[in-house]
């Protein structure tokens, strides 16, 4: 059995953790830390857990997780680089949900989290775990970056005409909208229920975080990248839609069977047939992207819609079928559920 750790365990991708986690017959769960919670029982904190944990909320640190195999980082950006050398030294593997060893370039980071990077030696090594990418290199790692729930969603879309040179690298546009728990779960006003529900917004339009990741990871298939990306806050508690759109380069005739092709062998990409449009109610509590793309020959461009539950295969789903690889295990261990509908 895995021994397994969560570092925050009182967020929405904390708590998704665990709900899954609870399920998967591979893991026990150690210890569940919080600062401002510990010492309380985590079913007093989430009731659905009554019956199902009897852990309590502990203080984080190197000895509270020194039982443990692996760690998850279900925390704020800047918290997973502050410990990271000091777990990897005791020989804990670690999973970190956060931004802090996403982006390669060091300055690139500094720049768009506005803070000095603690272990910038780690980030060469990190492992950027989206696994229809870098599956075999997330199998020996012993620190992965989750990948952002944004840039999954995005960079599987694209992922099939870019390697295949099907569309012009420069003109790529990610329109996306996200439910409110992307948000994480803290008292803000702009998130709170009168202010969002019956309203949809934009934001971050001059520069998302999310943008230089996304970036990244494409130009590993495609120096040239350049991409427009704007979220959109819409008033539902999980999902991500993303429609991405981009200039073609070649007939659009036999697309939906690259897609068929590149996702075949992948348990957590579900192309859909063609003409359809995924929703984000398909996929809600489920470890999966549905992706449906569409050429538009009158304007000669690819529209690829991709959907998902940002805290499962956007977070805590991702970060599990991580884990499995990197144990060994059997990837969709602990993962099958459908989604749950309505």
């Amino acid at each position: 059995m895995i021994k397994v750790g969560i570092v925050g365990g009182t967020g929405y991708t904390g708590v998704e953790l665990v709900r899954l986690l609870l399920r998967h017959p591979g893991v026990t769960l150690e210890v569940i830390t919080s600062r401002s919670e510990a010492g309380k029982d985590v079913s007093e904190l989430f009731p659905s857990l009554r019956g199902e944990v009897e852990l309590k909320f502990s203080q984080p640190s190197v000895e509270a997780y020194q039982n443990c195999d692996l760690v998850f980082f279900a925390t704020p950006n800047t918290t997973a680089m502050t410990q990271a050398e000091e777990l990897l030294q005791a020989g804990i593997k670690i999973i970190d949900l956060a931004a802090d060893f996403r982006i390669k370039d060091v300055k690139i980071w500094e720049q768009w989290y506005g803070a000095t990077h603690a272990c910038p030696a780690l980030i060469e090594e990190a492992v950027y775990g989206l696994p229809e990418l870098n599956r075999e290199a997330i199998r020996s790692a012993r620190l992965v970056a989750n990948p952002g729930c944004h840039p999954i969603s995005v960079i599987l879309a694209v992922l099939p005409l870019l390697a295949n040179s099907m569309i012009d690298p420069r003109s790529i546009i990610a329109d996306c909208k996200s439910g409110v728990s992307g948000a994480g779960r803290k008292a803000d006003l702009g998130l709170a229920f009168c202010e969002v529900t019956e309203s949809v917004k934009a934001y971050a339009v001059s520069g998302h975080r999310h943008l230089p990741e996304i970036r990244e990871i494409l130009r590993i298939l495609n120096a040239d990248v350049e991409l427009v990306f704007t979220p959109h806050l819409v008033p539902m508690v999980r999902g991500i839609h993303a429609t991405v759109y981009a200039d073609a380069l070649q007939s659009g005739d036999l697309v939906q069977t690259l897609y068929q092709d590149f996702y075949r062998d992948e348990p957590f990409v579900d192309v859909m047939p063609s003409g359809s449009h995924p929703e984000t109610r398909s996929v809600r509590g489920a470890n999966v992207c549905q992706i449906a793309v569409h050429y538009l020959e009158q304007s000669n461009k690819f529209v690829v819609l991709s959907v998902e539950d940002n805290l499962v295969k956007g977070a805590a789903g991702q970060a599990i079928q991580n884990m499995n690889l990197m144990f060994g295990l059997d990837e969709a261990m602990g993962l099958e559920n459908p989604g749950m509908i309505p």
